[in-house]
């Protein structure tokens, strides 16, 4: 792992500390609030893992960009890849998938990262599993820690047929959300990665 260390020597450390008490808070007070409300930062972006167990050649798919993972779920490849040959449950194979972005760094992804648990997302989180013809849906990151770890949800909500293609949905629960009854903002969350299809006319 690369570390990058900084060093300020202690007169500099005294004279911006200095300046920040008689100067910047000051001026940042002054400023009118409609200017300071536009400061502010942006919404935190959203953290993505989605997860597709390929029955026909034993694989699985581990993939961060929802495009990715559409494209994946419709035509069932993904061409810029990170193999692990037999790392998997039961010595499954895992595919890593990259989208441009990833290629130039080279890897590990965010998704591999996550899925090793060498990282933990920081912000809203949306994940998804597709195994065995349905799609297991997680909002919130340590549900899916926990499928990652025993390979089942305890706490569910299921609909069944609510896939695009007709598939059973369920989407993991825990014992503090379980309370709050449907979980509606995952529920359209989904709907809005997976948009229904059209019915060709009868």
């Amino acid at each position: 792992m690369l570390a990058t260390t900084l060093r300020v020597s202690a007169g500099l450390a005294a004279a911006a500390l200095l300046a920040l008490a008689s100067g910047c808070a000051t001026q940042q007070a002054s400023k009118p609030a409609a200017e300071q409300t536009a400061s502010k930062p942006a919404t935190q972006t959203e953290d993505n893992l989605f997860i597709a167990y390929n029955d026909e050649n034993g694989r699985i798919y581990v993939l961060g960009d929802p495009s990715l993972y559409r494209l994946y779920l419709q035509t069932g490849e993904v061409a810029l890849t990170r193999t692990r040959i037999g790392a998997g449950p039961d010595g499954a194979t895992v595919v890593f998938g990259m989208n441009k972005d990833d290629a130039k760094t080279g890897g590990p992804t965010l998704a591999e990262q996550y899925y090793d648990g060498a990282k933990q997302p920081q912000g809203p989180f949306y994940g998804e599993v597709f195994k065995g013809g349905r799609f297991y849906v997680f909002n919130e990151w340590k549900d899916m820690a926990d499928y990652l770890k025993h390979g089942e949800v305890a706490l569910t909500y299921t609909e069944i047929g609510a896939g695009p293609d007709g598939e059973t949905v369920v989407y993991a629960l825990n014992k503090d959300s379980a309370k709050n009854g449907p979980p509606k903002a995952a529920i359209a969350q989904f709907h809005r990665m997976h948009p229904a299809k059209a019915k060709a006319a009868q």
